[in-house]
């Protein structure tokens, strides 16, 4: 026989309010303190937060979608969700906004400009409450003029916009230090002597390109060098585009002594081809890359390359979503850190 009683409140049963009333504060505060909303001190948010994870309340995200409002959710538009930099920077956004309450639905365009319009459509259909742009901008502002659109009207209609890297976006921004990075690994290898330098580099029309190279450049410049002199190979930002842009460099320069791919996964094709075709690194050619995923250090040889935190840039630009609008776009910097491993060495004493 079952026993019947007197029924208990369960997860399922919890509300808004019953969170509300054990926090001892109100119905609004409880609400904005569980979205990240503004107006509620972190101390008190942190505190109605506890509550809520006690009492075993789950929020439902959609609530605020049938009121005609946003939901708790931020939308993340990466380039390619296969890039380990576009997975580091997500770790660091999914980390950030899971403390504040919030999930994140991420979307990739293998950039193109057409599909990043479409993906921001489909943000704000699903009335996600911020977006996040991560990966390069594009040097000329028309390729963004449409994109640029959206985000202002979301932004006017009360989400928040954040990007990472360079854009002609007016929106917050965390912007990694490419120029002076890529200006640091060019120093470390000019110092070991070598001067003839390709550069294996990603798509012209990026903005992360253009200043990655004009490191390079100011560098080159730096130790009397002619920046002109510089053999560059445009390609795709992946290990075949780093394979494709090493086969030019063997073919068009052969006596280029080090190749600077602008990204790791360049540098991984970069590192497989010169294999495939005998030549040894770092004895005939050093190689260096950039970003440092962590696969960089168990290559073989492990890549010189430079830093960037990516993981603190995704944090740091979910941060700048959760605060207040200002007048003017803030800008946060990022610093870097030359890594120096086995792929880069002095050149050959024979190498003119």
């Amino acid at each position: 026989m079952r026993r019947e009683g007197r029924a208990t409140k369960g997860r399922s049963a919890l509300r808004l309010v019953d969170v509300a009333e054990r926090a001892g504060v109100s119905l609004a505060t409880a609400s904005r303190a569980l979205s990240g909303s503004d107006g509620v001190s972190e101390v008190l948010a942190e505190h109605v937060r506890e509550v809520a994870t006690e009492m075993g309340y789950i929020a439902n995200p959609h609530a605020r979608t049938l009121a005609g409002g946003t939901t708790s959710v931020a939308g993340l538009l990466v380039y390619e969700i296969g890039d380990p930099y576009f997975s580091e920077i997500a770790s660091g956004v999914v980390r950030v906004a899971t403390e504040h309450g919030w999930s994140v639905q991420i979307s990739h365009t293998e950039r193109e400009p057409s599909a990043e319009v479409t993906q921001i459509r489909l943000m704000r259909a699903h009335r996600v409450g911020v977006i996040l742009v991560a990966g390069s901008g594009y040097v000329e502002p028309a390729m963004e003029a449409d994109a640029a659109r959206e985000l202002e009207a979301f932004q006017e209609a009360g989400g928040r916009v954040v990007v990472i890297g360079r854009h002609h976006l007016h929106s917050d921004a965390v912007l990694p230090d490419s120029e002076a990075a890529a200006a640091s690994l060019t120093d470390h290898v000019l110092g070991l002597g070598h001067r003839r330098l390709a550069i294996a580099a990603g798509p012209e029309r990026l903005t992360t390109v253009a200043d990655r190279t004009a490191g390079i450049r100011s560098a080159v410049a730096a130790h009397g060098l002619d920046p002109d002199d510089l053999f560059v190979v445009h390609a795709p930002f992946t290990r075949e585009g780093g394979r494709d842009a090493t086969q030019r460099i063997l073919a068009q320069r052969p006596d280029t002594t080090a190749i600077l791919a602008l990204n790791d996964a360049m540098a991984t094709g970069v590192l497989s081809l010169l294999r495939e075709r005998g030549v040894v690194v770092p004895r005939d050619m050093s190689v260096t890359g950039f970003d440092d995923i962590q696969v960089a250090q168990d290559l073989a040889p492990a890549l010189t390359t430079v830093r960037l935190p990516m993981s603190e840039i995704g944090a740091t630009a979910f941060e700048l979503a959760l605060r207040p609008p200002s007048g003017r776009p803030r800008r946060k910097r990022t610093d870097h850190e030359l890594v120096v491993r086995d792929s880069t060495a002095p050149p050959r004493p024979n190498t003119p």
